[in-house]
């Protein structure tokens, strides 16, 4: 928004001091990260004593780990803080008609309303109870129905593939060794450090093959050449894939104070990396790397993630004032598996969402071996004390802001390799 306003006044001949700034992206990614902050710190705590006000605490089941009862009457529901810290800056900072802006904030939007709703009803269940003066237990019917849930999460699958495939303004650049013919008009000719290069325009469904040479992988190579005409089929389905995964992996990670949220911080200065090295010309031909045009304005909503995520943390810090609920969790794993496919990065996720995916894995093992043990033996075992992992670390006795550091500990390494692999190969 005042990209354009000052491209406008420009226009009209009025030019205000320090207006030049806003044309440069790296300017408006840190504005965007800093005016997110001050959203979340300021406005975090009215919109934490409203919630407190109007809906009341969460309500926290006895599971017999240290420092659960302290938690009772918590509100929940704060992952509205870090949405309005997100989509604010973005809409003021971004260029919104930017294909990539647009559909990251419908993803917000989308998933957002889906937590809000969730966290929503789990609150009216003990509202209910309360007022009929039955004792409340929370149960895991009170809120959506875990089908619905995973059926939003296949819907925004299928809105962000559908766009990726088919947008015409989503394309990449890679070099061009061959003879161009003048009248085609996808290949782009650029001097860089005075050698004239060529780039053939694509809109392949391309990812990128971390450490490997010549590091590109077509998705239509999986399919037999009779039918790769239907590539969009098996792309889409890949996406809602990662995009169901990744985002219960970060609703299972926020089981302990500040955990999914400094995860997710450390995992969008990854992403950001990427996606303003791609969206750059020269750094995506200096590391050998597609250039995805327009990219780099998802800096800026990045940017605007980070300090949403890092704003929302001084309140969800240990001991938390306020939870994010599925309001946030579900939102912040979406948008981390969208950025990762936008940017091409997606084989990476098992790498820099590693907490994420050692969390959601050591559930369904948990799960899968208490069933498995229990049909063959009659008593179901288990793998862990408790899953997920970070409340097996509980029940062994350490206190929830070792684990949590630590966690962080790990996502900040297994960030820096990812980010590693721009080079390593």
């Amino acid at each position: 928004m005042l990209y354009h306003l000052f491209e406008w006044l420009k226009e009209q001949g009025f030019k205000f001091p320090g207006s030049e700034l806003f044309r440069f992206i790296s300017f408006r990614a840190l504005l965007a990260l800093l005016l997110s902050l001050v959203i979340t710190l300021i406005f975090g705590k009215r919109l934490i004593r409203m919630l407190s006000r109007r809906l009341g605490g969460e309500t926290v089941r006895d599971l017999g780990l240290a420092g659960e009862q302290q938690k009772k009457g918590t509100p929940t529901m704060g992952g509205i803080i870090i949405i309005l810290g997100i989509i604010a800056p973005t809409l003021l900072l971004a260029r919104v008609e930017t294909v990539y802006i647009w559909l990251m904030l419908i993803a917000t939007v989308w998933l957002g309303t889906i937590g809000f709703v969730d966290d929503y009803l789990k609150l009216r269940a003990k509202k209910i109870a309360q007022q009929q003066g039955v004792a409340y237990v929370k149960g895991d019917k009170d809120g959506l129905a875990g089908w619905f849930k995973v059926f939003g999460q296949v819907g925004l699958g299928i809105l962000v593939g559908s766009v990726l495939y088919f947008n015409s303004d989503v394309k990449i650049w890679r070099e061009y060794s061959g003879k161009p013919n003048p009248s085609d008009t996808s290949i782009h000719t650029r001097v860089v450090d005075g050698i004239e290069k060529n780039f053939v325009e694509s809109k392949d469904p391309i990812t990128t093959i971390p450490f490997v040479k010549g590091h590109e992988f077509n998705y239509s190579a999986f399919l037999p050449a009779a039918v790769r005409e239907y590539s969009w089929i098996l792309y889409i389905l890949v996406v809602i894939f990662i995009i169901t995964a990744v985002s219960n992996g970060a609703n299972i990670t926020d089981g302990i104070d500040g955990l999914a949220t400094g995860t997710s911080a450390l995992i969008g200065v990854c992403l950001g990396i990427f996606a303003y090295a791609s969206g750059n010309f020269l750094f995506a031909d200096y590391l050998n790397i597609m250039y995805i045009p327009n990219l780099g304005e998802l800096s800026i909503y990045i940017a605007a993630m980070i300090g949403a995520c890092v704003g929302f943390l001084w309140y969800n810090s240990y001991p938390a004032q306020v939870f994010m609920g599925d309001t946030g969790s579900l939102t912040l794993g979406g948008v981390i598996a969208s950025i990762a496919i936008i940017v091409h990065k997606e084989l990476l996720i098992p790498i820099f969402c590693g907490v994420f995916l050692v969390e959601l894995v050591s559930v369904m093992m948990q799960v899968s071996y208490f069933k498995y043990t229990k049909k063959k033996t009659g008593v179901g075992k288990r793998i862990f004390l408790m899953s997920p992992l970070h409340h097996h670390y509980q029940k062994k006795g350490y206190h929830e802001s070792k684990i949590v550091t630590r966690f962080w500990i790990l996502t900040i390494l297994c960030v820096l390799f990812s980010i590693a692999t721009l080079k390593i190969r």
